[in-house]
């Protein structure tokens, strides 16, 4: 049996790193912390993680090869607290979204334990482009 690839497509031209892209980032989907992608305009979109229990200084917003990349990490408490039950995850993460071509981080806010990242889409001036034929 042949696996098909988007490489294997002779109509896909160049679409060799959007599979690269596709496998990487499932193989590092887990479910901590949770999440919400929702689409706030046409060309807006925000992501939403609950980060109950980090601040601002524990997390971190970064753009790395077409990667939107939110880490967290709390700083280790020095009292000696003895815990009778511990529900609330402290854990350090790391989540990453891929960013298509022409979307860029819009800014990023904290609230009641949500932290929020705004996207936006830069639309293209012309969407019809026409080529010159040169004689040769």
């Amino acid at each position: 049996m042949t696996k098909l690839t988007l490489g294997s497509y002779p109509f896909l031209l160049g679409f060799d790193q959007l599979e690269r892209l596709v496998e990487r980032t499932a193989k590092s989907e887990n479910g901590y912390p949770p999440f919400n992608i929702e689409q706030s305009a046409d060309n807006a979109y925000r992501i939403t993680l609950a980060v109950a229990g980090f601040g601002e200084d524990d997390l971190s917003i970064t753009v790395e090869d077409r990667q939107l990349i939110v880490r967290g990490r709390q700083a280790d408490a020095d009292d000696e607290r003895i815990f009778l039950h511990r529900g609330i995850a402290a854990r350090q993460f790391q989540k990453a979204f891929v960013l298509a071509d022409g979307v860029e981080v819009a800014g990023a806010a904290t609230e009641n334990g949500l932290l929020h990242v705004d996207l936006k889409r830069a639309v293209p001036d012309t969407i019809v482009q026409t080529i010159k034929i040169n004689k040769g």
